[in-house]
């Protein structure tokens, strides 16, 4: 394997955080990614200096106070997000590259808002098998991490909204998602009001992963900044067993990796998180290792 060399910082920052999904154990997510091998993938083998900045620690589901039943612990994951957010702004500040580790995928509302304040609304590419796009009146579950990219845009309610943050954190004309193949009615009718590129598994099935990659990159980027975010569970159960909400018929291994071999080719990539690993539901921690593999691959680890 040969490397295209990253000349920059990484600061790699823990959200320990399960209170938004359904299924406990992805708040061990930080701690399986980084057991997997993280810092020497990112120091030794691509030359990128990383500066980890720990855990932004959450309570735990029995000590927690659920609140509102259609927005699931929603007060202490903003909490967790606002100090992810300002870590993520401390970092970007200083030009390193904000690398969030999840915990669910509510995580990323941290991120965003971090680097928004860092540099204004910016755009997103959302890799996941889920819009994450419910809100608080449409969401069938009420865990937060179907609601997140909702709230980032500022379409989610008031609730979402705290002082000091910048909301919306993402311009409604900067969104793309990849590898979408379960959304609930909610989203689609939400989706049919903002202009966001939708890749679905299916048009990658028809055109492949690297154009769809290519065009969403592109419609994602020009604004404050380009955020990559991938959930594991766009990846088919196959190969990422250890996820929170495993829906069949993903991305392969290698379509995985070329989608994100295709962001480091673009190379305006300024932040990016990586979420949902279940270790409790892995096996061997096969989903942690693949998650170190395609940050590697972002940050332009290559074959040739």
């Amino acid at each position: 394997m040969s490397v295209e060399r990253v000349a920059r910082e990484v600061a790699v920052i823990g959200g320990t955080l399960d209170l938004g999904a359904g299924r406990r154990g992805v708040d061990m997510g930080p701690s399986a990614i980084r057991y997997a091998g993280l810092d020497q993938q990112l120091a030794d083998k691509l030359g990128v200096r990383v500066v980890d900045e720990g855990n932004v620690i959450s309570p735990v589901v029995e000590t927690a106070e659920v609140g509102d039943e259609r927005a699931r612990y929603l007060a202490q994951i903003l909490d967790l997000c606002h100090r992810v957010a300002e870590l993520v702004e401390a970092a970007a500040r200083r030009g390193a590259m904000p690398l969030v580790l999840g915990g669910d995928h509510s995580v990323a509302l941290g991120s965003l808002v971090g680097m928004a304040l860092a540099r204004g609304p910016g755009g997103v590419v959302w890799i996941d098998a889920h819009g994450d796009l419910n809100t608080p009146e449409t969401s069938p579950s009420g865990n937060v991490h179907g609601m997140v990219l909702a709230a980032a845009l500022g379409l989610a309610g008031d609730a979402f909204r705290r002082e000091g943050w910048q909301i919306p954190a993402v311009e409604s004309g900067k969104l793309a998602l990849v590898g979408v193949r379960s959304l609930d009615e909610g989203e689609r009718e939400l989706l049919g009001t903002i202009d966001a590129k939708v890749f679905t598994m299916s048009e990658i099935d028809r055109i492949g992963v690297e154009p769809c990659m290519r065009e969403a990159l592109s419609h994602a980027s020009g604004a404050g900044f380009l955020h990559v975010s991938l959930d594991m569970d766009v990846v088919d159960p196959d190969y990422a067993p250890g996820v929170g909400t495993p829906v069949r018929g993903g991305l392969s291994y290698r379509e995985a990796h070329l989608a994100l071999e295709t962001v480091a080719e673009y190379g305006r990539t300024d932040s990016m998180d990586v979420v949902e690993v279940n270790p409790i539901l892995d096996r061997e921690n096969a989903t942690g290792q693949l998650a170190v593999e395609l940050v590697a691959s972002a940050l332009g680890a290559r074959i040739l």
